[in-house]
C-alpha cells in the first residue's frame, strides 16, 4: 500500500486564507447609492450575508457587507457601476454548490445575487437553441424543454443555475458524449467591470469571426464579467434511454471495462464508477439496497436497435473483466431512481460521519491512464485512514475523491490535503489537469502554475488586467 504524500512545506496550509483576507468596508456613500437605487433587493442583514458567504467548500470566511439581488440586465449593470465608482469588490452569487470556494468574499464586498434572473427568454426548436437568463437552474429548464421534445444535457448533480454552470465550465455524468459548457454555450450576454453590455456569439452553430469571447468567459469564474444571458445549444431526446448498473470485483476491473468501452469508440452517454464505500454510504442515505461492490452506472441512448446493440457491447467487455449482476432500468421511474441515488453520493457520505466536512476534490487525465492514476490514488488514502468516497465521471477520464474530516481536527486536515496535494500532482505529470469541472476558485489555485506555467498564468493575468483593471469582479479567486 502506497503512503501519502509528505507535507508541502512551500505554500500554507490550504484552509490558512488569513493571507488572502484584505477585507473593505462598505462605504457609506455607496451603502446610501444602493438603498436609494434598490431598496428592498439590497441587504445588509446578517441572515442573508451569511446564506451569500459559503458554499459546499470546506472554507470559512467572513460573509460579503452587502447582498443586492438583481432581476435585470439594468440592475446588474447599475450594481456594477455603483461597486466600480467606489472600487468595491462584487461577487456574482447562483445557486451556491460551488466547491472550490468560487463564491466566497475574501476581499469583502457586495454579493450580486441573480437567481431572480430566472426566465427562460426564447426555445428555438427548429434550431436547437435556447436562451435563458443566469439564474435558471438545469432542472427548470429541462422541464420546459421537455414538452419541446429536447433537453439540455449538462448535469453536474447539483440543480445548479446556468450561470454558474458556465463560470465554472461545468460538465459531469453527460460529458462524456455531449461535452461540456464549453462545447454547448453558444453565445452570451455580459456586463463588464466598466459596466458595459457585451454581446459574444451568435446562435449559429459556428463563427470565425475575431476572437472567441465566449470561450473565454466560459469557464472565467466571475472574474471577467457578469452573465446575464447565456443561449445553450440544446438536443432532442433520444428516441430509446436505457441505464444498465454492473458489479466488479475491483475497481481495477471496473476502471479497465470503462477504457476499452471508449477507446472502441462506443457512444454510451454517461459512466459513472462508484466505489464500493460510496456504494454502502448511498444505500444507508437514499435506501437503495445495491450490491456493496465496485459498480458502474451506465446509460445508453439512441434508437432501440443502436441502444441495445451498445449496451450488448459493453456487457460483453464487462462480463471479460469479471463484471457481473447486470441490472437494466429502462422506465424514466427506474433511471430517476438508479440516478437519483448517484447524485445524492455527496451528501450521503457527508451524512455517514455527523459533523464532518467534505474536502472535494477532482481531476481528469487521458483515458489511458486513468487506472494508473486512480488506482494508486485509492491506495494512499486507504492508507491514511481518513474515510473517503469516490465517484468518477469516468468515461472522460474525470474522478472526484470526497475526504471526511473533522473540521475541528487540524492534523486530520492537513493529512487530506496532503492527499489533495498529490492526487492532483499525480493528473499533472500525467499530462491531466488539477481539475475537470469544479474549477479553480481558491482550492485549486497553487496547482495552476505547475499546470499551466508561468508564460501563460502572465497572460491570464493581462487578461484580467485588461478587463478589470481596479479588480472588482470576484477578486482573489484563480491566481493571486
Amino acid at each position: 500500500m502506497a503512503s501519502p504524500a509528505s507535507p508541502d512545506t512551500s505554500a500554507p496550509h490550504a484552509h490558512d486564507l488569513s493571507a488572502r483576507l484584505h477585507r473593505q468596508p462598505l462605504p457609506d456613500a455607496l451603502r446610501e447609492a444602493l438603498v436609494q437605487r434598490f431598496g428592498p433587493q439590497f441587504s445588509v442583514a446578517l441572515a442573508v450575508r451569511e446564506q451569500h458567504g459559503r458554499d459546499e467548500s470546506v472554507f470559512n470566511v467572513p460573509p460579503p457587507e452587502a447582498v443586492v439581488f438583481a432581476e435585470t440586465t439594468q440592475d446588474v449593470v447599475d450594481a456594477v457601476s455603483l461597486a466600480a465608482r467606489h472600487g468595491v469588490p462584487l461577487i456574482p452569487f447562483g445557486a451556491g454548490s460551488s466547491v472550490e470556494g468560487h463564491l466566497l468574499a475574501v476581499q469583502g464586498g457586495i454579493s450580486l445575487d441573480v437567481s431572480r434572473m430566472n426566465a427562460i427568454l426564447s426555445i428555438h426548436s427548429e434550431d436547437l437553441t435556447v436562451t435563458v437568463q443566469p439564474g435558471v437552474t438545469r432542472k427548470q429548464l429541462n422541464e420546459a424543454l421537455r414538452h419541446e421534445g429536447l433537453f439540455f444535457p449538462i448535469d453536474p448533480g447539483a440543480d445548479a443555475s446556468i450561470g454558474g454552470m458556465c463560470a465554472t465550465r461545468a460538465s459531469g455524468t453527460n460529458a462524456v458524449r455531449y461535452g461540456t459548457m464549453r462545447d454547448n454555450v453558444l453565445a452570451l450576454e455580459v456586463v463588464t467591470a466598466a459596466g458595459q453590455v457585451v454581446r459574444t456569439g451568435t446562435r449559429a452553430r459556428k463563427s470565425s469571426a475575431g476572437y472567441d469571447l465566449t470561450r473565454l468567459m466560459v469557464g472565467s469564474e466571475g472574474t471577467l464579467g457578469i452573465f446575464t444571458e447565456v443561449t445553450l445549444r440544446v438536443h432532442p431526446l433520444p428516441e430509446a434511454v436505457s441505464a444498465a448498473t454492473c458489479m466488479f470485483p475491483s475497481i481495477a476491473e471496473a476502471v479497465h471495462t470503462v477504457i476499452q468501452t471508449i477507446q472502441l469508440g462506443v457512444p454510451i452517454a454517461r459512466c459513472e464508477l462508484i466505489d464500493a464505500n460510496t456504494v454502502r454510504m448511498v444505500n444507508a442515505y437514499s435506501k437503495t439496497t445495491l450490491a456493496e461492490r465496485p459498480m458502474l452506472l451506465m446509460e445508453f441512448h439512441g434508437s432501440p436497435a443502436s441502444v441495445q446493440e451498445q449496451a450488448e457491447t459493453v456487457q460483453a467487455l464487462a462480463s471479460e473483466h469479471g463484471g457481473e449482476a447486470f441490472e437494466w432500468a429502462s422506465t424514466p421511474e427506474e433511471r430517476t431512481r438508479l440516478w437519483t441515488a448517484r447524485h445524492n453520493a455527496f451528501f450521503a457520505a457527508v451524512s455517514s460521519r455527523p459533523g464532518c466536512r467534505a474536502i472535494s476534490t477532482d481531476t481528469c487525465v487521458p483515458i489511458s491512464r486513468l487506472a494508473d492514476c486512480l488506482l494508486v490514488s485509492v491506495e494512499e488514502v486507504e492508507a491514511s485512514g481518513i474515510p473517503y468516497f469516490l465517484v468518477g465521471h469516468v468515461g472522460d477520464g474525470n474522478f472526484h475523491f470526497g475526504y471526511l474530516v473533522d473540521p475541528h481536527d487540524a492534523d486530520e486536515c492537513a493529512r487530506a490535503e496532503q492527499l489533495n496535494q498529490a492526487l492532483v500532482r499525480r493528473a499533472i505529470r500525467m499530462e491531466g489537469t488539477c481539475t475537470g469541472e469544479h474549477g479553480i476558485g481558491l482550492h485549486k489555485m497553487r496547482f495552476l502554475p505547475e499546470e499551466a506555467g508561468e508564460a501563460a498564468l502572465d497572460m491570464m493575468r493581462a487578461i484580467k488586467q485588461a478587463l478589470d483593471p481596479h479588480g472588482i469582479l470576484n477578486p482573489g479567486k484563480i491566481f493571486d
